[in-house]
């Protein structure tokens, strides 16, 4: 019990002091947000700080800190290091820079960000990879909560209906003014959301004696090698990428860059919501874990050959800890999760294709004409991702690393950022080191993943000598420029400063 608590310390204390330090980096000022300088009252609307708070959290928390951090109770209590330092040091740092930047743009997506300090070609790049994975989320998340509310009915209500149903509502949040549906309902949704990781955690304190949480001291070792199956590196930085680490999140936390009405509330908003993210999936991960019992063959087993993180895990730790109350809440928070994430999604994915076309989005035809195309993009992948599950899994791979590789470019852009604005000491370190970290990360699963084509001819040490060398040489790179631009602003004429 002490380790779990011990991690919630950890991540508290981590908001209380590395987010004023990264808020010191970015330097906030009384300068005007968008929203207060030119709201459209469709996508730029100022809206109050804990309104704002809470969309961001239900924005950037789809499955990931719940399917995600029970899918890590297979690696063990080390699961609690990486959601910490993972929060604290790489997430949080990578929403709130994302979400600042963003504000300080006119509340641009950070591809279009990237094209202003990185140029046309990474621009164009960012763009595409971002559209690319915002349909890939917005059909995720069409089909975990379909399957899940059609499991909550027996089969009553199919799945392909509750599909329609989240389908539409996905259209209609996704061009409507902000403040009209998301604005209305996710104060509930968070309330909600927030009460679901109050029962979870009473349910695991309650029931310590027959379901007791596992210690990082007695357990610290890779539970995936119980069957030789994957290693902690990389893969357990990719399965617990919500609550750690997302780069999902950088598309969504311009969506309220653009709501914000101060540069000073970004620090709760945005750092504070992963934060809280990372929170629902210390819980997750510490229940699955204790009601699993991972660090036993039979335990470990039962997880595994349930699919790890899905709605089925999720309904019977609910059922067995919590009683009927809780139950409901988690399920629902469960449901809720995913869809709040996928309508901010297809709509950030919308304000994406307006960067690039110029079309005026206060007019709904606009909103229309860049919405439906993307709609039955999702629509289509989700009706072929229903025809089998090995087709979801397929998706869900390719969305792990594709999700981590926009985490690792995300934090050079922000690196650049901080750069650019004169942080030539150790200021632009607080980015420098996860962008490093996770360049490692997303290379090694991308060539080491055995069901990805490069990992079925690729040996894993291969694998994570050229992850780790690629990481070395970038963060090289970022040093001589560190260097270089010190040196150049050194030398400058004084009038020029």
């Amino acid at each position: 019990m002490w380790t779990f608590f011990i991690a919630l310390a950890l991540l508290i204390l981590g908001y209380l002091g590395y987010s004023r330090l990264s808020e010191k980096v970015f330097g906030v000022d009384e300068r005007k947000t968008p929203a207060v300088d030119h709201p459209d009252y469709v996508d730029i609307e100022p809206l109050p700080k804990w309104k704002a708070f809470l969309i961001e959290l239900l924005n950037i928390a789809g499955t990931g800190p719940i399917f995600g951090a029970i899918s890590g109770a297979l690696f063990g209590p080390i699961v609690f290091i990486w959601i910490v330092l993972g929060c604290i040091l790489g997430g949080a740092v990578h929403d709130y820079y994302s979400g600042m930047i963003s504000s300080r743009n006119n509340g641009a997506s950070m591809a279009e960000v990237s094209g202003k300090y990185g140029g046309v070609v990474i621009k164009t790049f960012s763009r595409i990879f971002a559209v690319i994975l915002l349909i890939l989320v917005t059909a995720v998340f069409v089909v975990s909560p379909s399957s899940l509310l059609a499991n909550l009915t027996s089969g009553t209500i199919p799945s392909w209906v509750w599909m329609i149903v989240i389908l539409a509502y996905y259209l209609v949040s996704a061009i409507v003014p902000i403040d009209k549906v998301i604005g209305k309902a996710y104060p509930i949704f968070g309330v909600i959301l927030v009460l679901m990781a109050v029962f979870v955690l009473g349910g695991i304190m309650v029931n310590q004696k027959e379901y007791p949480m596992l210690e990082i001291i007695d357990h610290f070792k890779d539970f995936s090698k119980m069957h030789g199956d994957l290693p902690w590196w990389p893969f357990m930085f990719t399965t617990v990428a919500c609550g750690a680490v997302s780069g999902f999140h950088a598309t969504q936390s311009p969506v309220i860059a653009k709501c914000i009405k101060s540069e000073k509330e970004g620090r709760q908003v945005f750092y504070g919501a992963m934060v809280a993210e990372g929170i629902i999936a210390l819980i997750w991960a510490a229940a699955a874990m204790a009601f699993f019992r991972t660090d036993t063959f039979e335990g470990f087993d039962a997880l595994l050959n349930m699919g790890g993180g899905n709605s089925m895990s999720v309904r019977l730790i609910a059922e067995t800890l919590l009683g009927p109350v809780g139950t409901i809440l988690a399920i629902v928070g469960v449901i809720i999760c995913p869809i709040t994430s996928g309508d901010t999604a297809l709509r950030s994915c919308r304000l994406i294709i307006a960067e690039v076309s110029s079309l005026d989005q206060k007019k709904i035809k606009n909103r229309l004409i860049i919405t439906i195309p993307l709609f039955a993009a999702v629509i289509g992948l989700s009706i072929w991702n229903f025809t089998s599950p090995k087709n979801f899994n397929i998706l869900w791979r390719w969305f792990a690393w594709s999700n981590q590789m926009i985490a690792a470019f995300t934090l050079c852009v922000i690196t650049v950022y901080l750069l650019r604005e004169g942080k030539y000491r150790f200021g632009s370190l607080i980015s420098a080191v996860p962008a490093s970290f996770m360049i490692a990360v997303t290379l090694t699963y991308i060539l080491g993943e055995p069901n990805i084509a490069f990992g079925q001819i690729i040996p894993m040490n291969i694998a994570y000598i050229v992850g780790a060398a690629v990481a070395v040489a970038m963060f090289i790179l970022y040093i001589v420029l560190l260097l270089k631009m010190r040196v150049f602003v050194k030398n400058r004429n004084p009038l020029e400063k």
